[in-house]
């Protein structure tokens, strides 16, 4: 019989519309201003630490709405902002830094909700606020730390083989020219090298230097390994922020873009995330005068660094560790009083440190302090010139074999000492990076956005089903509440997709996606129209009506969702989050318009005996 579906339709065509009522539920419920404490170093709040945060705040008077421990951290609500800022001061002072406290928007989804993994969808940086920094990696300081890392080994290597050279020195295009007493002896060094080390270039210069410039291959892979490490550093930086649902992914050849949605103190951001504090440990050269050291004539072995009180310090070149093996590090006072840093480093720097330090027992070694900061000058390009500010913090005579964890002292102050062990235990930025673009966008600016957006679906929805129901009557009335459960559905997929995040653009895709969604339905009233004035009855005009429109409806809506996956192959950022609420809402109305619709018409008219149809 024509116009008739069978049960199992009826039954498949409820249960999906349920399921995305439920999951698009969330949104409706808003978000609570909330603090987040978890433990650094991997330690996870326990219950220990959940009487202590509700002690705090009963001291302070602070009242919460809830205070919950979930997979090792604690999520304490809040009525408004203003108390959230004083349960963060007061928490932030109690728990001190065993524990990241950080600002944080948390869900206010019942109960009932949530034990069924309804969530409401991921906000992005317009909506609900946040800061975006554009970081560009210096592949010059990269290439150059490079440069004197071939420095260090073919003195080593030179010496090992008993080969004398004059000087070594850095060259043009980041390369190195080693000058030697004669030709035989350059042509031997060369022999020897240049198996050895297949991503060096060797070249004779003159009649007594050799010209080692690096590889393309090597050069390549030096770049590519300094903005991936950097990623990488970047994301443990901001776990340290302890910002939820954050964005650091690449960006071109030599840039990273960082979002941290919802993060509030964006100042502290951009202290902790450009930062490229680290530290390099060297032996101290005792046997140059203090008064040639003064006057800067030390030996090409040695170069002069200074302390805080600008006096010189004559440091051997050769790095004995420098923080990349750093993998953990905390503050606090020594057993004076005075502040200091615990290292504890890794398997390879534990032996490094080990091996050197058992040769050098009773010697002076210096910790340090590198650090890139913004010169105020630019360079041809606009771009900030960074320069390298380097300072000795503690000299210490090695008493005893080091292994994996050691403490340094000579800090000022314990936030001095705090801030340090934070960037150190986050991990030292391969190379250093300047932030060239930075935008901020408030919390009440993302509620606008939101609103804004609101009212576009909402007026956009009312046009549609105001034109449907004036143009198609009784079938526009059933197009509309198609259109309902289409948005409905958009919302609860948004919602259940794990890696969706919702911005402007995106608002935009449900907007586009929502006008256009009844055009499935107008090809099928069309359709039915022109069925009936060709004197078909009404049973055969729906039939064919639907029938004749499946494959218009199909072509269509398939090529605009070819389109809206490769916007979000090629795309980025915002363009990839209007691919995927395009391309969502493309398959919900193609259900909601052919499967949703058709299950109410046969409803109404299928197996009845009509004569007039209202369309």
């Amino acid at each position: 019989m024509l116009n008739r579906y069978p049960l199992w339709k009826y039954l498949m065509l409820i249960v999906v519309i349920f399921i995305g009522l439920l999951y698009a539920l969330p949104n409706i419920y808003g978000e609570d201003p909330a603090v987040q404490i978890t433990g650094v170093r991997g330690v996870a709040a326990s219950e220990t630490t959940l009487v202590q945060v509700r002690d705090v705040l009963a001291k302070e008077n602070i009242a919460s709405k809830s205070i919950a421990l979930e997979n090792g951290a604690i999520l304490a609500r809040f009525r408004d902002t203003d108390v959230q800022l004083r349960a963060r001061e007061a928490l932030l002072a109690a728990l001190g830094e065993k524990y990241v406290v950080a600002l944080n928007l948390a869900a206010a989804t019942p109960t009932w909700l949530t034990k069924i993994s309804a969530e409401p969808m991921k906000l992005g940086l317009d909506l609900r606020g946040g800061v975006h920094f554009l970081m560009e990696v210096d592949m010059a300081t990269a290439l150059s730390k490079l440069q004197e890392q071939m420095v260090d080994s073919l003195r080593s290597e030179l010496r090992e083989k008993g080969l004398p050279y004059a000087s070594i020195r850095k060259f043009e295009n980041n390369g190195v020219e080693v000058r030697f007493r004669d030709q035989s002896t350059r042509d031997q060094a060369n022999s020897y090298l240049a198996p050895r080390q297949r991503d060096w270039v060797f070249a004779n210069l003159g009649n007594n230097s050799l010209k080692i410039t690096m590889t393309d291959a090597r050069l390549s892979e030096a770049r590519e390994y300094a903005v991936q490490q950097n990623i990488s550093i970047l994301r443990k930086r901001v776990n340290q922020l302890g910002v939820a649902e954050p964005l650091v992914q690449r960006q071109g050849a030599e840039r990273i873009v960082v979002e941290l949605p919802g993060i509030q103190d964006t100042a502290r951001a951009k202290e902790i995330l450009g930062a490229t504090a680290t530290l390099e440990f060297r032996l101290v050269n005792t046997s140059v005068d203090p008064s040639a050291a003064a006057s800067g004539r030390v030996p090409g072995d040695s170069e002069i660094k200074y302390t805080r009180d600008n006096q010189p310090v004559v440091l051997y070149k050769r790095v004995i560790l420098t923080g990349d093996h750093i993998t953990d590090s905390t503050s606090g006072p020594d057993e004076f009083g005075n502040p200091q840093v615990n290292i504890s480093l890794d398997g390879a720097g534990g032996s490094m440190m080990s091996n050197f330090t058992k040769d050098n027992i009773g010697k002076p070694m210096a910790t340090l302090f590198v650090e890139y900061k913004d010169s105020g000058v630019k360079d041809a390009t606009g771009r900030s010139v960074l320069v390298k500010q380097e300072e000795v913090i503690n000299i210490a005579n090695i008493q005893s074999r080091l292994g994996n964890s050691f403490r340094i002292t000579g800090i000022d102050n314990q936030a001095e000492a705090h801030q340090l062990s934070l960037l150190l235990r986050a991990g030292a930025l391969i190379a250093p990076i300047q932030i060239v673009e930075e935008r901020t966008i408030g919390p009440t600016l993302g509620q606008q956005n939101i609103n804004q957006g609101l009212q576009a679906c909402l007026w956009g929805l009312l046009t549609s089903i105001l034109f449907m129901v004036i143009w198609y009557r009784k079938f526009g009335v059933i197009a509309s509440t198609a259109l309902v459960a289409n948005l409905v559905l958009i919302v609860g997929v948004m919602s259940l997709l794990p890696g969706a995040t919702l911005t402007m653009p995106g608002i935009a895709g449900i907007v586009l996606t929502l006008a256009v969604a009844v055009d499935a339905n107008v090809l099928i009233n069309e359709r039915i129209k022109e069925e009936l004035r060709n004197g078909r009855s009404v049973q055969q005009a729906i039939h064919e009506g639907y029938q004749g429109a499946f494959s218009s409806i199909i072509d269509a809506n398939l090529t605009t969702l070819i389109t809206a996956i490769i916007l979000y192959a090629v795309g980025t950022g915002s363009i990839k989050g209007f691919a995927i609420t395009t391309s969502i809402g493309v398959i919900t109305s193609m259900f909601t318009a052919i499967v949703g619709t058709r299950a109410i018409v046969n409803l109404l008219y299928g197996g009845k005996r009509i004569n007039k149809l209202s369309i």
